[in-house]
């Protein structure tokens, strides 16, 4: 049909528009249940995502809602809610709390890396260095980028690991890679 259309003399500013509107709806995937939107933020897009609300409790107690918001660009590594029930019982109501806030900072800063990574960056980064790459992040802690079979996964400093569950989720700030573990750091 579109072939035919072209034929019978389509003109080339709706042939451009169909074009455009064809690629720029591409979606990002889908996070838990909800649309991810790359003209919305780290943060809008967070919390639209029901496997997100302890994340987005956790930037709230932080302060960095702001930090997070801003031009950017960020790569966030984020953990699930699942993530974050994996923790010992009471280590998230604790951090929570107000005299936790620096704490708080440090672990969620440790999931954040300056600049816009992909998926695609971070697999060849770790090819090219005999299967892993070590990243630094925001907390100035070190996360290790390591590929097993088709997966990548992240090793904080502590050897506690972190798969990338969803990956290039694409924010006007950056990106976000979907992870199902709580990284620590030192």
């Amino acid at each position: 049909m579109f072939k035919s259309t072209l034929r019978a003399g389509m003109p080339l500013a709706l042939l451009a528009a169909f074009t455009f509107s064809s690629t720029a709806f591409a979606q990002n995937p889908m996070v838990g249940g909800a649309a991810m939107y790359e003209k919305m933020n780290i943060v809008e897009n967070a919390m639209n995502s029901k496997d997100h609300t302890t994340l987005v409790a956790a930037v709230k107690a932080a302060g960095l809602v702001d930090t997070l918001m801003s031009d950017g660009p960020f790569t966030v590594f984020a953990p699930t809610n699942a993530g974050f029930d994996a923790l010992p019982a009471g280590t998230v109501e604790n951090l929570l709390k107000p005299e936790n806030k620096d704490m708080l900072v440090k672990i969620l800063t440790a999931h954040v890396v300056s600049g816009s990574i992909s998926a695609k960056d971070l697999w060849e980064w770790a090819e090219k260095n005999g299967g892993k790459y070590e990243l630094t992040t925001v907390s100035g802690d070190t996360l290790t980028v390591m590929m097993k079979g088709k997966e990548l996964w992240l090793w904080d400093e502590n050897g506690n690991a972190s798969l990338i569950t969803i990956a290039d989720v694409i924010q006007s700030n950056g990106v976000i890679h979907v992870v199902d573990k709580v990284l620590l750091p030192k």
